[in-house]
């Protein structure tokens, strides 16, 4: 380790480490963009121009409904910006309409389509149709926002329920931890498959019931290493020195041991969102997950089974997947070795 390296804190030594692994951190400026992307599908995929022109007056159709009648139409519906006599409407002259890059909602239904669904990649579906008509790309943005989205809030859940439950048990040990320990023996017995089956079958299915779900169960893996690195800080003694200096339990707690017992945790976070992605794939494969509707990578793949030869649907599905936990997996060697306190000295 050079002097430049000596001088720096901890944290940034460990940055230091990570940047110096070429893979994993591109891994990480390609999927933080992909992330800050796809949180503006709107404007990326849409079936509403971003901005029009009509007869002298400007709209935002991104934001707000009008009716077909205020360009010219016969019904006071709201306005099918596909349709060719709405758009021959905006190319007269003194008319224009900004559409987005992809020019079709994740439920938008090609109604004009040449060719019937699903249909193979074409200059106005560049990835295709799914069975239903709808836009192949505009899915996969959606579905994707969808699935990380869902992973990070599964994991952040997760992530706080692991850290409580393993800082009670390893910081008091004693009756406190071999009753937790045996809660979470009993509670990680439960069938969670079946469960999902039937909490499906009573209640209508949301996002924020399947969230509520796989977070009951997402917290014991990360709890078991917060509570073996509590058990360990607990006899340094920079928390002797602290307990006899009269410091609160709480204290130290939160401000000695945690900020020591945080190397699993922040390793571990990219696999959870892999693990969290691949869970809700395959609840929605099942059809078991977010409601019907909803854009979703799972039923995605479950239309390419349902249609083989429509292959275009669960090779892109297929390929956004394997980039997304590539880049995960990536991120997660990197943030290990840069954490391992065996490479500090490199």
């Amino acid at each position: 380790m050079n002097s430049a390296s000596l001088s720096m804190s901890p944290a940034r030594r460990a940055w230091y480490r990570f940047r110096r692994n070429r893979l994993g951190y591109w891994s990480l400026l390609v999927f933080s963009v992909l992330v800050v992307a796809c949180l503006f599908a709107e404007v990326i995929s849409n079936d509403r121009p971003l901005l029009a022109r009509y007869e002298g007056e400007l709209f935002v159709p991104l934001l707000k409904d009008y009716p077909e009648t205020r360009f010219g139409g016969d019904f006071e519906t709201p306005t099918d910006y596909l349709d060719p006599f709405i758009q021959a409407q905006f190319a007269k002259d003194g008319n224009w309409a900004i559409y987005p890059p992809n020019p079709y909602g994740p439920k938008t239904l090609n109604y004009f389509a040449k060719y019937p669904n699903p249909s193979a990649p074409s200059r106005d579906n560049l990835l295709g149709t799914d069975d239903r008509g709808r836009d192949l790309l505009a899915q996969l943005i959606y579905g994707f926002r969808v699935s990380v989205l869902f992973a990070l809030a599964l994991t952040a859940i997760g992530t706080v329920l692991g850290i409580l439950t393993g800082a009670v048990q390893g910081f008091f040990g004693g009756k406190i931890d071999l009753a937790f320990q045996r809660f979470i023996e009993i509670w990680g017995s439960m069938p969670e498959l079946y469960l999902l089956i039937i909490f499906s079958a009573v209640f209508a299915p949301s996002v924020s019931l399947l969230l509520v779900l796989l977070s009951l169960f997402g917290w014991m893996g990360l709890s078991d290493y917060v509570r073996a690195e509590f058990l360990r800080n607990r006899q340094m003694d920079y928390v002797k020195a602290a307990r006899a200096l009269g410091v609160s339990n709480v204290q130290i707690m939160w401000r000695h041991i945690l900020p020591n017992s945080m190397t699993p945790v922040v390793t571990f976070l990219p696999f959870r969102m892999s693990a969290a992605i691949l869970a809700l794939t395959s609840l929605d494969f099942l059809g078991l997950g977010v409601p019907p509707g909803t854009p979703s990578l799972g039923e995605l793949l479950s239309q390419g089974k349902a249609n083989i030869d429509a292959w275009w649907i669960s090779l892109s599905t297929f390929a956004v997947l394997v980039v997304t936990l590539l880049l995960l997996t990536f991120m997660g060697d990197a943030l290990r070795d840069a954490l391992d306190p065996r490479k500090a000295q490199t």
